[in-house]
C-alpha cells in the first residue's frame, strides 16, 4: 500500500469521521512538527513524542498562533478536551500517517489539562492586591 499524502489522509478521515474539520488536522500536524523540533533541540531525542508531550506542544503552539482566541478556535473545531487531540492522532495512526510505539495509548491523551487552565487562565488579569482599608471605598473629603 502506498503511503498517503497528509492532505489525502485528512480528506479520507473527515469523510469517515466528521467530528473534526480539515483545519484542525493541519493545526495538529503543525503542532506535532513544532513539538518534535523543540524536543530534538532540548534533549537530542529521537522524533517520537508521547501523548502528554504532544498535548503540551499543542498548548504552546495554540497560544502562539491564536492567543486569547484559542478557546474560540478549538470550540469551532469541535475540540473541547485533550481527549479530542488523541482521537485525531489515532485517526491518523489508523491510516498510517502517524506512527506509534507499543507503549502509546489513546489513554495518554485523557484529561492531560483543562482547557480553562491551559488557554483561558494565561489571559486573565492578575489578582489585584487588597488595600489596607479592607477594600472599602474611601470617599474623598471636599471642602
Amino acid at each position: 500500500m502506498q503511503k498517503l499524502e497528509f492532505g489525502e489522509a485528512v480528506e479520507l478521515i473527515t469523510e469517515a469521521d466528521s467530528r473534526y474539520p480539515r483545519d484542525a488536522y493541519f493545526f495538529l500536524r503543525d503542532a506535532l512538527d513544532q513539538t518534535v523540533k523543540l524536543r530534538k533541540r532540548q534533549l537530542g531525542e529521537g522524533g517520537h513524542v508521547t501523548g502528554q508531550q504532544l498535548c503540551e506542544g499543542i498548548r504552546q503552539h495554540a497560544l502562539k498562533q491564536f492567543g486569547p482566541m484559542v478557546p474560540t478556535v478549538l470550540e469551532y473545531w469541535g475540540i473541547r478536551k485533550t481527549d479530542d487531540f488523541g482521537n485525531m492522532v489515532w485517526n491518523l495512526i489508523e491510516l498510517g500517517v502517524f506512527g506509534k510505539t507499543q507503549n502509546d495509548s489513546l489513554d495518554d491523551f485523557k484529561a492531560v489539562y483543562s482547557f480553562h487552565d491551559a488557554f483561558v487562565a494565561p489571559y486573565l488579569p492578575a489578582a489585584t492586591p487588597k488595600h489596607e482599608n479592607g477594600g472599602r471605598r474611601v470617599e474623598s473629603l471636599k471642602s
